[in-house]
């Protein structure tokens, strides 16, 4: 066997070797790799066609490796970074509200969430008074029926503003740094939710007659 037939081998066995990788970052690393030396090989004997689609291959393997190493590094990022969503603000519609109105009621059917600019607002099931620049409504996102599981109240006349969940969607898969955001964003707000309601339980064993209303806590 000559040198020349030994590099021919090594680019098939490199590309027999590709086709079994299962995950997409080592299948582009062989991929560079089978057309570097497939155009070697290809170079040395003269066949035009195969150098052909190795230099077109070559460039279009590095260029979608890069890409997805970048997507990595975004990942990284989101999962590290704060939960401010101030990058938000451009893709919502502001809103004017009132003193009394409700924002949503919980059981209605749920299709944008907010991010609250000015005035007081109140989550009124869970007594939570809201400051500016939250974010509330994401959990009917997440339901399974889209429905509201709280009421959302104005108690002093502001500002807010308002995205769809459509709009939602399309921005969770074109940029998955807003999904991560999203991602922390809910889990962090069940957490919260969770830590409430064991303090109020707490509460109510440690109150005077707490059992009963325990029982009628759980049973509303």
């Amino acid at each position: 066997m000559t040198w020349i037939e030994a590099i021919g081998w090594l680019g098939a066995a490199l590309a027999i070797t590709g086709s079994a990788m299962r995950t997409i970052i080592p299948l582009r690393c062989i991929g560079i790799a089978t057309n570097l030396v497939s155009l070697t090989y290809a170079s040395l004997m003269g066949l035009y066609p195969s150098m052909t689609v190795n230099l077109i291959l070559l460039p279009l393997n590095g260029i979608r490796l890069y890409q997805m190493l970048r997507l990595i590094q975004k990942v990284k990022h989101a999962s590290k970074s704060d939960l401010s969503m101030d990058w938000l603000k451009p893709f919502m519609t502001r809103r004017t509200v009132k003193t009394g109105e409700t924002l949503f009621a919980k059981g209605d059917g749920a299709d944008c969430m907010f991010y609250t600019l000015s005035g007081r607002y109140r989550l009124k099931e869970l007594g939570i008074d809201l400051p500016q620049g939250r974010i509330v409504g994401e959990m009917g996102f997440l339901s399974p029926d889209n429905k509201r599981t709280q009421t959302l109240e104005c108690l002093e006349s502001g500002e807010v503003l308002s995205i769809t969940y459509d709009e939602v969607r399309q921005l969770y898969f074109q940029n998955p740094e807003f999904g991560f955001y999203f991602l922390r964003l809910t889990t962090e707000r069940l957490f919260d939710n969770m830590e409430k309601m064991e303090s109020e339980l707490t509460r109510l064993r440690n109150a005077p007659a707490g059992r009963t209303e325990v029982r009628e806590a759980i049973s509303a």
